[in-house]
C-alpha cells in the first residue's frame, strides 16, 4: 500500500490553491493530505485544505518556530512548505528532521543572502550576474541624489524597500505636479518627487530604499528546482508582456538562473527574475520560496510541486523538463470558496475516527468568494518576444 504524504503550508499566497490541487493530482496517484495555517480566516488555501487552523498572532520568529514543530509532531507532518518566517525555520532544520519533518525550502543562509536586494545584487554580481545599477537611500537628500543621476542618465527612477517581496512599496517616480489627472481611471505606481520627499523629511524613522532605474518588458520569472546536492532539476522562463504570458528556454534568462540557484544552495523551489535594462536582461529579484504563478508550469507539462515534494522526501524526480512550451495565455480571475470563520477546520471521511471519536466531513456550505488567477489560452502570436 502506498504511504499518504501530510504536506504543511503556512500563510501563503491565496493562488497557491493551486499548489495544493497540483500536489493532489500528482503523476504517480499518491495521496496527499494538506494542512494549511494562516491569519486570515477567508484566505481560499484554509478552504481548499485537509485540515486547517488560524495561526497564533505576534509570535516572534524563535516562538513561531516552537509553534512549527509543535504543529509537524502532532500532526504527522512530512513536509513543510514555509513562507511566514522562512530564514528562521530553516535553521532549525535538523529539529524538524527529528520530529520526522522535511523543510521544503533553501538553507537559512542562502535565504538571508536574498531577504535584503543589496546583498543580493553584490552577491550575484561578484559571479558575473548583470544586475541594475541601484542607489541605496535612507533619507530624501540620498534620494534626491539618486533620482537626479538616474534622470540625468536618461531614466525614470522608481524605488522599492530593500528588504521585501511581491512588489509591495514599488513606485515609480515622476516630477509632473498632482493634479486630477492622476485622479482619473485607476490608481497607478507614479508618485510625486516632492511628495515622495516631503513624507520623508517628516518621517519619524530613516526609510530603506532601494533606487534604480525603471525597467523594461519581457518580465522573465525563471522557476528552479533545485535538489540539497545543489543540482538543478528545472529550470523554466515564464514571460511577462503587458497581459500575454508565455514560456522560454533562451539560455539569456535560463543559464544566469541556474547559475544563481546551484552557486548560493537555492534548494527546492525558487524564482528568479528578469528584467530588461537597454538591451541586457538583468537580475530583477530572487524569491527563495515557490512563485504564485508556480502552476502554469502544467501548460508545459510540468507538475513542479509534487516533484518538489518528491526532492524532499528523499526521491528524485530527475531532470523536470518541458514537454512543450504551450501557446501564449493570460490570467483571469474566478471565485474560490472560503470557510466559515469558526475554523479550526478538520476534513474526515464518513467513519474516519480521529482522536478517538467518529468524525463526519461537513455538509457543503454557502460561501464567499475570493479571485485567484488561473491561466488563459490567448490566441497565437507572431511576435512572440522570446520564442525560442
Amino acid at each position: 500500500m502506498v504511504s499518504r504524504v501530510r504536506v504543511w503550508l503556512n500563510r501563503t499566497y491565496a493562488e497557491n490553491v493551486f499548489f495544493m490541487d497540483q500536489l493532489r493530482h500528482n503523476p504517480h496517484a499518491r495521496p496527499v493530505d494538506i494542512h494549511a495555517t494562516h491569519g486570515d480566516a477567508d484566505s481560499p488555501v484554509l478552504a481548499a485544505a485537509d485540515t486547517a487552523d488560524l495561526e497564533p498572532e505576534g509570535l516572534s520568529p524563535a516562538a513561531y518556530v516552537e509553534y512549527a514543530l509543535d504543529q509537524c509532531a502532532k500532526r504527522g507532518i512530512d513536509v513543510f512548505v514555509p513562507r511566514l518566517h522562512q530564514a528562521a525555520l530553516a535553521a532549525h532544520r535538523a529539529e524538524f528532521a527529528a520530529v520526522g519533518t522535511a523543510l521544503l525550502a533553501p538553507s537559512a543562509e542562502a535565504i538571508e543572502v536574498f531577504e535584503d536586494k543589496v546583498t543580493a545584487y553584490e552577491a550575484v554580481q561578484a559571479h558575473g550576474v548583470p544586475v541594475p545599477p541601484w542607489f541605496r537611500v535612507t533619507n530624501a537628500d540620498e534620494l534626491v541624489a539618486a533620482v537626479e543621476e538616474l534622470e540625468a542618465g536618461g531614466h525614470k527612477a522608481c524605488f522599492k524597500p530593500a528588504a521585501g517581496a511581491g512588489g509591495v512599496g514599488f513606485r515609480v517616480v515622476t516630477r509632473a505636479p498632482f493634479s486630477l489627472s492622476h485622479l482619473s481611471g485607476f490608481p497607478s505606481p507614479y508618485v510625486q518627487l516632492d511628495m515622495v520627499v516631503e513624507a520623508v523629511r517628516t518621517a519619524e524613522e530613516p526609510v530603506d530604499w532601494l533606487v534604480m532605474p525603471r525597467l523594461e518588458q519581457p518580465e522573465v520569472s525563471v522557476d528552479c528546482l533545485t535538489g540539497p546536492d545543489g543540482r538543478v532539476r528545472m529550470a523554466v522562463g515564464r514571460t511577462k508582456n503587458g497581459r500575454r504570458r508565455g514560456f522560454s528556454q533562451n539560455p539569456s534568462w535560463i543559464e544566469p538562473a541556474r547559475l544563481i540557484a546551484g552557486q548560493f544552495g537555492l534548494h527546492y523551489l525558487t524564482n528568479i527574475q528578469f528584467r530588461m535594462y537597454g538591451d541586457e536582461p538583468v537580475l530583477m529579484d530572487v524569491n527563495t520560496r515557490p512563485a504564485g504563478g508556480l502552476h502554469q508550469l502544467a501548460l508545459c507539462g510540468i507538475n513542479a510541486p509534487w516533484a518538489a515534494v518528491q526532492l524532499a522526501l528523499g526521491e528524485d524526480p530527475g531532470d523536470v523538463m518541458p514537454t512543450r512550451l504551450g501557446q501564449d495565455y493570460t490570467v483571469v480571475s474566478g471565485p474560490r470558496p472560503v470557510r466559515p470563520v469558526n475554523l479550526p477546520h478538520q476534513v474526515a471521511e464518513v467513519g474516519v475516527v480521529a482522536a478517538g471519536v467518529p468524525v463526519v466531513a461537513p455538509e457543503p456550505v454557502e460561501a464567499r468568494a475570493l479571485s485567484v488567477t488561473p491561466p488563459a489560452v490567448c490566441k497565437p502570436s507572431a511576435d512572440r518576444p522570446l520564442a525560442v
